[in-house]
């Protein structure tokens, strides 16, 4: 049986605590989040109203040190100095730290300094709005959040798109118009999902066009955090003359065996099919 928060406990080791905390539940921190928090000496976070509600559900006292994106160096540095006797913990507002989080330079500082690094996994909206998607998740890419502005926005769009992969990205409620506009100008056809207040009381995963999820939220304006997941695009179907082409090309540099393999690889094709069509190209 675990032991409980306030139950006494071995100190921990001196070094960098990764912390996961929960997305919007507070009930979804794990219980060895809950032990290291109430055995270490103290809390680096992103705000510290914010990580002081979470420590006061917990029944926890720390000290809270404010870390985020417009921490100087020599706060990173008096931060690494701590953990060489001290077991410091790094948290972000909400979830994983080091997602789209400024904890990632702390880490690497603290790796190349050799203090010991321990992460503690948790709750995560990006792996918790694609598991609710429906979406293909045998392979993502979560990309951050989209550009604000308009042509960075579609360059970037335009770049992922050709991704066999399901896109996930942080958005705000207010931009997520603007966003959907260009995945719809964008990435035409595709499937689209909006997961909102993810574990909370409201929490909902609309999926959809581009076009019918905007209708949606200029209709009732969304609020909250968001995240946005674009599915991957469709499979392109291949005929034997598509096949036959692309044995040719690679039939110059490449053998039968390995131009069939490539191809079989891109179409989907019968690899073994490909390798004696090749072997006919190649005698004639």
């Amino acid at each position: 049986m675990a032991a409980a928060v306030n139950e006494p406990v071995e100190p921990l080791s001196p070094g960098l605590y990764i912390v996961a905390t929960p997305i919007g539940n507070l009930g979804d921190i794990t219980v060895r989040a809950s032990q290291v928090l109430a055995q270490c000496h103290g809390i680096a976070c992103e705000d510290t109203r914010v990580t002081q509600k979470l420590i006061r559900h917990l029944g926890i006292s720390k000290p809270l040190w404010r870390y985020d994106d417009h921490s100087a160096p020599n706060d990173r540095a008096r931060l690494i100095e701590s953990m060489r006797t001290r077991a410091v913990a790094l948290v972000s507002d909400a979830g994983m730290p080091l997602i789209s989080d400024p904890g990632f330079r702390l880490v690497k500082d603290a790796r190349e300094a050799g203090i010991p690094i321990t992460a503690l996994p948790g709750a995560n909206a990006p792996l918790t709005a694609l598991a609710l998607s429906g979406l293909p998740n045998d392979r993502f890419l979560f990309a951050g959040f989209l550009p604000s502005k308009e042509k960075a926005r579609a360059e970037v769009l335009k770049e992922l798109g050709a991704v066999q992969s399901t896109l996930i990205f942080f958005e705000t409620a207010p931009r997520l118009g603007k966003s959907l506009t260009a995945i719809e100008q964008v990435l035409p056809g595709r499937e689209v999902a909006v997961g909102r207040e993810l574990t909370k009381f409201y929490e909902e995963c609309r999926t959809g066009s581009a076009r019918e999820l905007l209708d949606h939220y200029q209709a009732h304006p969304p609020k909250g955090e968001i995240v946005l997941l674009v599915g991957p695009p469709p499979e392109v179907e291949h005929d034997a003359a598509d096949a036959d082409d692309m044995l040719r090309e690679l039939l110059e540099t490449e053998k039968p065996s390995q131009a069939a393999a490539q191809v079989a690889k891109v179409t989907g094709l019968d690899r073994k099919a490909l390798y004696a069509r090749a072997m006919e190209l190649k005698s004639q």
